[in-house]
């Protein structure tokens, strides 16, 4: 058996979360619903705009796979995340919550100077998640953060798509693809955002090369990957490129197949208050109980409950013991 349930690879980031109007994207030309790019700068001055008319939410370490490897941290799997953060306030926050949760990490005390990545996340009333992101020191993100000897040590390397966006970041999962290939080391990669697919797809595809074990992507990304209108015909067209492959649908619930068949996974109705994390929560969920030894029906029912969970409340994570009580009412 290996050390690790899942090594993963992405953004280190702090999030910074707000509830805010519809009206509020208007003012500022912000699309609503994705991920965006930007500048210190830029981040600073709406993050003034944001404290002045809404008020800070919550503050949490973030990043997409990030909040993956934490969800499969707290259902009690073992874990090791390579990021990159800088020698400042936020990057002693982030390390500090890698610690509590027994994350193992490439992070120690000789991190560079500079500036650690940060997430504007705003929640409209219907629950959307739009974010602002500045990668910092993240972007730079490199083959330098990879742990061999870890990657070797673990049933699965996790990928960020968003990790696309930056030419050391995706080389570095390119890099820790290939090891993880010639070590028996099973792949997955998640799509991450409509805006990756959309205007990175060349890099994403060096991302995947070959094909991956397992793949992660939302309805909207799958159909933009695939050129289809439906999840079904999108599930197909990925098969070129992924063994395993999971589709989560929102409300739908999701779309799995294990490499033999299709799987339906129902949703769970509940009131929807804030949607940032739910596609990490899924991930992460599916992830620990895969590597666990459950089958696909089963990582899929405890994901679904995990990621409804989720939308319930504000924020991306959930503590300890929501993480066991979901874990209990699926797996016994």
């Amino acid at each position: 058996m290996k050390k690790y349930h899942v090594y993963g690879i992405g953004a280190a980031l702090v999030d910074r979360e707000f509830e805010v109007e519809d009206s509020f994207f208007e003012h500022e030309s912000i699309q609503k619903g994705i991920m965006t790019l930007v500048d210190g700068e830029s981040q600073d001055t709406l993050l003034v705009r944001l404290m002045e008319k809404f008020g800070l939410k919550k503050r949490a370490g973030g990043g997409s796979a990030a909040n993956s490897i934490y969800a499969i941290s707290q259902f009690g799997g073992n874990t090791f995340f390579s990021c990159k953060v800088a020698n400042d306030e936020f990057g002693d926050y982030f390390v500090q919550e890698l610690g509590d949760l027994n994350i193992h990490t490439n992070l120690g005390d000789d991190r560079e100077d500079g500036v650690t990545g940060k997430c504007l996340v705003m929640v409209s009333p219907d629950a959307e998640r739009t974010m602002l992101s500045y990668l910092g020191i993240s972007e730079t993100l490199s083959k330098n953060e990879i742990d061999v000897e870890a990657l070797k040590d673990s049933e699965y390397l996790y990928l960020e798509g968003y990790q696309v966006t930056s030419d050391s970041g995706r080389e570095a999962c390119i890099y820790a693809r290939e090891i993880a290939n010639d070590n028996g080391v099973k792949t997955s990669i998640t799509l991450s955002d409509p805006a990756m697919v959309q205007f990175f797809r060349g890099g994403l595809q060096d991302m995947i090369g070959d094909g991956v074990d397992l793949l992660f992507a939302n309805d909207v990304e799958a159909k933009e990957w695939a050129g289809t209108e439906t999840v079904e015909d999108a599930i197909e067209e990925l098969k070129k490129i992924a063994k395993q492959i999971v589709v989560t649908c929102g409300s739908e619930g999701a779309q799995l197949f294990d490499g033999e068949k299709n799987i339906s996974i129902a949703s769970h109705s509940v009131k929807a208050i804030d949607s940032n994390g739910a596609g990490d929560m899924f991930a992460g969920a599916f992830l620990y109980a895969i590597s666990s030894g459950h089958d696909f029906e089963t990582a899929g029912n405890l994901s679904s409950l995990a990621a409804a969970t989720t939308v319930s409340h504000f924020g991306p994570r959930l503590n300890s013991d929501q993480h066991q009580n979901i874990k209990a009412q699926v797996i016994n």
